[in-house]
């Protein structure tokens, strides 16, 4: 296979992503029964971070031990990248001594031109404008809860932000809907969040119509980090697109509550709603750790049959 990278949601295609997600579910079943998966045995992923993590940094370096390989730590603030070395350099350097590299930054640009001069494979960790790996465990969470995601509904309340971007990329691939709501003035910037259509897409005023008969709910914080400065702004901005039990009624019976995490309780989800019987939070976060492993190991060896 081909070198790949995972910079964007649409950088696989539909098959592949079917793939994966029907691999995320046999990853997880072994790592459910003890069984030991080792096909990355010696091989190595460098992780590297100029943003803060939690879930990203442990799914990430857990997700590679449990299939045999290591992983290795960097903080921009802690290397020579911190010091102003070029991406460029950085990542010629990086990609001779590892096999598989993840960037967690702040601009995409950065990760594209990482990529552009790496021998391995690179994976977003999570961008300003994108997080495809969040998307990829929450759509095999609506799998694996309930069906396939084509032609369903998801209802985006909140910020426009990296997370919602990846959205509206994966329904272009994937062919489902997203109904986005978000206030004035923090609307979906078409460029920003690579679109190229809006078939799969519609923005909604009022948060309660873009919930109406959704499959799916979800939101994200109000402010995302690099945005601090603009909290105070953003809690008057954003006031009424808390997402809450009346939101969750107006969708389907069965929909679903999803949040990327970590959640500020009474800001933009109420804790009726992320503590509620139909949030998947914890099984979304958890499924971050299934669907690295199986798109690590489709990067670096391609198909398994097994």
């Amino acid at each position: 296979m081909s070198q790949k990278h995972f910079l964007q949601f649409r950088d696989l295609a539909r098959s592949e992503l079917d793939y994966l997600f029907v691999r995320t579910r046999i990853i997880k079943e072994r790592f459910k029964r003890y069984e030991k998966h080792h096909p990355l045995s010696d091989r190595t992923m460098v992780m590297i971070f100029e943003k803060a993590s939690t879930r990203t940094r442990l799914s990430f370096e857990a997700g590679m031990q449990q299939l045999g390989g290591a992983a290795i730590y960097l903080n921009t603030r802690d290397s020579q990248l911190g010091r102003g070395e070029p991406v460029e350099d950085a990542a010629q350097v990086i990609s001779r001594m590892c096999d598989v590299v993840m960037i967690r930054t702040f601009e995409q640009e950065v990760v594209e031109r990482f990529a552009a001069n790496s021998r391995v494979p690179v994976i977003n960790g999570l961008t300003n404008e994108y997080h495809p790996c969040q998307i990829l465990a929450d759509i095999f969470t609506f799998i694996e809860h309930r069906g396939p995601i084509a032609g369903k509904t998801v209802a985006w309340i909140g910020d426009s932000n990296n997370v919602c971007n990846t959205w509206l990329q994966a329904a272009e691939v994937l062919d489902f809907n997203v109904h986005v709501s978000t206030p004035p003035g923090y609307e979906v910037e078409h460029e920003r969040a690579g679109l190229f259509g809006t078939a799969h897409f519609e923005q909604f005023a009022d948060p309660m119509r873009a919930c109406a008969g959704a499959d799916l709910v979800t939101t994200d914080v109000w402010t995302s980090m690099g945005f601090e400065a603009e909290n105070e702004e953003r809690r008057k901005a954003f006031a009424d697109w808390c997402v809450d039990a009346e939101m969750m009624r107006v969708a389907r019976p069965e929909a679903l509550f999803m949040h990327c995490l970590p959640a500020h309780r009474g800001e933009e989800v109420t804790a009726e709603v992320i503590d509620g019987p139909q949030s998947v939070v914890w099984d979304e976060a958890e499924n971050r750790l299934h669907a690295q492993k199986a798109l690590m190991e489709y990067l670096l060896l391609g198909r398994i049959e097994d």
